[in-house]
C-alpha cells in the first residue's frame, strides 16, 4: 500500500512541473510579443508610453496690430496676466523662503479688494485639497500691469502670474464698426468678432508654436531631457486707409449733432474721390471695443441696406443722359403724377412749383420730374441695367464682413417710378459712395477699399498693397460735367433743396435725399413726421474733388435735414483747413441764409437799404426808381454771398454783363428782360454774343457759351 502512494506523488509532481513550465513559456512568449510588437490589442504601446511621459504646451502667437493710414495704433496687444496660487507644500524647500501659500486667511483678505472678490470665495479656492495650484476665475484673468504690481507689493508667498496678451483699442470708439473687436474664447484663444478683426482673423492671428518635453509622474519637466520647441509666428499687421484726422472730424461732428438732435442712427462715410479709399466711416450710436457696449452689431456702411430716397435721382438722371434721352430744358407740370392704374405719386410739396424744366426738377428734388423722364423716355430695363453698372444690387467687394447686396426689385409701373427716386429698392452707403466715383474720375467707376497694406512685422515686408482699382467707364465726360453742374445748382442755386448745405466758398456740391421708413410688418410706409431717412451725397471741393461724402440719418427729430447739414458743413470746414483750402474771408463775413421777399412795385432806395442792412450784394438794372422785376423771386432762399438783381421801371435798360454767372441765373435774368437765351454747353457763362450795354430790342436773342468750373 505504501508503494502505490509514492507512485501517485511522482505522477502529480510531473504534472505540476510540466504545467509550470508551460505557463512560464507562455509568459516568456507574451513578454517577447510585447517587446517586439508596436501594437498590442490595437494599441500603439510606444505612442501610449510617449503620451504618458511627454507633455506639449502651446506657445500662443501674438496677434497682429491694426493701424491707421498714418500709422496710429487702432488695435494692439498689451500684456495681460492671470493670477495663480501654488498650494502644494512640497514646492517649498527652504522654510525661510516659502514657495506656496502659507497663510490662506491673510492671503484671501489682502487679495479681496484688489481682485474685487469676496474673501470667502478666494478662501474656497485656496483651501482646495490635493491640488498643486489654483486660479481665481474671471476676476483673476486679464489683469493689467497696475493690478499685477499691487499684488506683487503685498509680498505674499505662493502667488505667481502667467503672462499673455489681450486686445486693446487705444482710441476707444474711434472707427469701431470698421475695426471691430476680438475677444478670448473658452480655449483662451483670441478671435475676431466684428469688422477688420473678423474679416482678417486668420491673417491677424498668426500661427501658434509649441514646446514638447519629458515629464515626471507629477507633471514636472525632467531635467536634462530633450526639448522640442517650435516658435510662434506673429500675426501680420494691417494698415487701413482710415485717415485719423478725417475720422476725427467725422466723429466730432456726430457728437456735436447729438447735442441738439435725436435719431435712431446717424451714419457718415467719406471716400477719397481720386482713388476710392475709405478715409473715414462712423455710425452713432457707436461702441467702445474695450468695453463692447454694443447696441447694434450691424455695420451701417455695408450690412444694413435701406431705401436711399432722392440721392438716387442723380443716378436716374445719369441713366437718362447715358441712354441719350435727356434734355434738361424739357418741361413738365410738377406737383402730382397719376399713373395708368390711378395711383397718385406726389412731390415732397404736392402743390408743386408749376411748370419746371428737368434741370430745375433735379434742384428741387422733384419726384414728378423723375417720373416724367422715365415715363417719356425710359423703361425698367434701361434703369435697372444702369443701376447695376454703377454697382447697385451687388456687393462692392470691400473687405468688411457681412456686406449685403441690397435689392433692385422693381417690375410694375409704380415700382419703376419709385425706384427712380430711391423708394422700393435698398442700397448701402458704400454702394452709394461707389456710384459717385465716376463723377470725380471722368466717368470711370472705382472700387472702394479700406485696407491699405498688410505687413510682416518682423521684416516689414509688404505682402499685400491695395491701390486705386478702376472698373468700367459708366459715364461720358459730358454726362459727368452736366451732373456736376446740376449738383452745384442744387446746393448753390436759389431756393433749392440743397441750399442748407451751402458754404462760403461754394465748393461743396451734392444732392439731398428723403425716404419714408418702411413699416416693419411689410405694410407700406410709416407716416409720422419723424419716420424718414434723410441723406446727402456730396463732393468737395468742386473745383478739384478730394472727397466724396455720404451721410444718412434715420428718424431725425422733427424730420429735419439739419443734423446732416450741420454735421457736413462742420466736417467740410475742417477738411478745408486740413487740405489747405480754407477760404480767406474778408471782413469775417458770416454766411447766413436769407429768404427773399417780394420787391415788386417797391421803391428802389428802400429795397437797397434793406439788402445792405443784411449784407446782401445787389445789381440794379436801369435808372428807374421803382422795381418791376427781381431775381431771385419771392420765397427763394439765398445767402448773403449771393447777388440780387433788381430791374427798375426804366425803358432804356441795356444788356447786362452775365459773364461768370451760372447758366440758370444768367438765363433767368436775361429772360426777365425779354431776351431769348440759347445755351451752348453746361456750367457758367464764359462768353456772351451780345456785349454789355447794347440796347435791348424786340425779339433779341443772345448766345451764351458755358464751361463747367471743374
Amino acid at each position: 500500500m505504501k508503494k502505490r502512494k509514492k507512485k501517485n506523488n511522482i505522477k502529480y509532481s510531473k504534472i505540476f512541473i510540466l504545467t509550470s513550465l508551460f505557463l512560464f513559456a507562455l509568459m516568456i512568449g507574451r513578454v517577447l510579443q510585447l517587446g517586439l510588437s508596436s501594437k498590442v490589442d490595437n494599441i500603439n504601446l510606444q505612442a501610449l508610453a510617449s503620451k504618458r511621459t511627454t507633455k506639449t504646451e502651446v506657445i500662443p502667437a501674438e496677434r497682429g496690430n491694426i493701424y491707421s493710414d498714418e500709422g496710429d495704433a487702432l488695435a494692439q496687444n498689451v500684456s495681460s496676466y492671470k493670477l495663480i496660487a501654488y498650494l502644494d507644500p512640497k514646492r517649498t524647500t527652504n522654510e525661510k523662503k516659502p514657495q506656496h501659500v502659507v497663510d490662506k486667511e491673510k492671503t484671501a483678505e489682502l487679495l479681496a479688494p484688489i481682485l474685487e472678490m469676496d474673501k470667502e470665495e478666494i478662501l474656497r479656492n485656496l483651501q482646495k485639497e490635493n491640488v498643486y495650484q489654483t486660479e481665481f476665475g474671471s476676476h483673476g484673468k486679464n489683469l493689467n500691469e497696475l493690478t499685477k504690481q499691487k499684488i506683487e507689493d503685498l509680498n505674499l508667498p505662493g502667488l505667481d502670474f502667467i503672462e499673455s496678451f489681450r486686445r486693446y483699442y487705444p482710441k476707444g470708439d474711434f472707427a469701431s464698426y470698421a475695426i471691430g473687436y476680438a475677444k478670448e474664447n473658452e480655449d483662451e484663444e483670441t478671435t475676431g468678432e466684428m469688422g477688420i478683426e473678423k474679416y482678417y482673423d486668420k491673417i491677424l492671428k498668426g500661427q501658434n508654436g509649441s514646446i514638447t518635453y519629458q515629464k515626471d509622474l507629477k507633471g514636472y519637466r525632467i531635467a536634462d531631457t530633450k526639448v522640442i520647441q517650435n516658435d510662434a509666428v506673429m500675426g501680420k499687421d494691417i494698415y487701413l486707409t482710415i485717415n485719423s484726422n478725417v475720422q476725427f472730424f467725422v466723429e466730432q461732428a456726430l457728437n456735436n449733432s447729438d447735442i441738439d438732435y435725436d435719431w435712431d442712427w446717424f451714419h457718415i462715410s467719406i471716400l477719397d474721390a481720386k482713388n476710392g479709399s475709405v478715409l473715414a466711416t462712423a455710425t452713432s450710436p457707436s461702441f467702445d471695443p474695450n468695453v463692447r457696449n454694443i447696441t447694434n452689431y450691424l455695420d451701417m456702411s455695408v450690412s444694413s441696406p435701406y431705401e436711399p430716397g432722392s440721392t438716387m435721382k442723380t443716378f436716374t438722371y445719369m441713366a437718362a443722359m447715358e441712354n441719350g434721352v435727356y434734355n434738361g430744358n424739357e418741361t413738365y407740370n410738377s406737383g402730382v403724377y397719376t399713373t395708368t392704374d390711378g395711383t397718385q405719386i406726389g412731390d415732397w410739396d404736392r402743390g408743386g412749383w408749376g411748370v419746371l424744366t428737368f434741370d430745375k426738377g433735379y434742384a428741387m428734388s422733384s419726384n414728378v420730374g423723375v417720373i416724367n423722364i422715365i415715363s417719356r423716355h425710359m423703361n425698367s430695363m434701361m434703369l435697372r441695367q444702369y443701376f447695376k453698372r454703377l454697382g447697385f444690387g451687388r456687393k462692392t467687394g470691400i473687405t468688411l464682413p457681412n456686406e449685403q447686396s441690397g435689392s433692385l426689385n422693381f417690375k410694375y409701373e409704380t415700382e419703376i417710378f419709385n425706384a427712380g427716386f430711391g423708394q422700393g429698392i435698398t442700397t448701402t452707403p458704400m454702394q452709394n459712395l461707389q456710384a459717385m466715383t465716376p463723377l470725380t474720375n471722368d466717368g470711370i467707376l472705382l472700387k472702394p477699399y479700406i485696407v491699405k497694406k498688410i505687413v510682416v512685422p518682423e521684416t516689414n515686408e509688404v505682402i499685400l498693397e491695395n491701390n486705386k482699382e478702376e472698373g468700367e467707364r459708366v459715364a461720358s465726360t459730358a454726362t459727368v460735367q452736366k451732373m456736376l453742374s446740376l449738383m452745384d445748382d442744387c446746393v448753390n442755386g436759389y431756393g433749392n433743396t440743397g441750399s442748407g448745405y451751402r458754404i462760403a466758398s461754394g465748393e461743396l456740391i451734392g444732392k439731398t435725399g428723403t425716404a419714408q421708413v418702411a413699416s416693419e410688418n411689410g405694410g407700406g410706409y410709416l407716416t409720422g413726421k419723424d419716420d424718414i431717412i434723410s441723406s446727402f451725397a456730396g463732393i468737395y471741393p468742386k473745383s478739384d474733388p478730394q472727397v466724396i461724402i455720404y451721410a444718412s440719418v434715420k428718424r431725425p427729430s422733427a424730420g429735419s435735414q439739419k443734423p446732416i447739414s450741420n454735421a457736413i458743413k462742420e466736417i467740410v470746414g475742417n477738411l478745408a483747413k486740413y487740405f489747405g483750402h480754407e477760404e480767406v474771408n474778408n471782413n469775417s463775413l458770416v454766411i447766413k441764409d436769407y429768404k427773399i421777399e417780394s420787391y415788386l412795385n417797391k421803391k428802389l432806395d428802400s429795397v437797397k437799404t434793406k439788402l445792405e442792412s443784411n449784407g446782401i450784394p445787389y445789381v440794379v438794372l436801369g435808372n428807374g426808381q421803382k422795381i418791376v422785376k427781381q431775381i431771385p423771386e419771392k420765397n427763394d432762399v439765398i445767402t448773403n454771398k449771393d447777388t440780387v438783381y433788381l430791374i427798375t421801371n426804366d425803358t432804356n435798360i441795356t444788356v447786362p454783363n452775365v459773364l461768370g454767372l451760372s447758366s440758370k441765373i444768367a438765363k433767368d435774368l436775361l429772360e426777365k428782360l425779354n431776351i431769348k437765351v440759347n445755351l451752348d454747353g453746361v456750367g457758367y457763362v464764359v462768353e456772351q454774343s451780345v456785349v454789355e450795354g447794347s440796347p435791348i430790342t424786340e425779339g433779341m436773342e443772345i448766345n451764351l457759351k458755358l464751361n463747367p468750373k471743374f
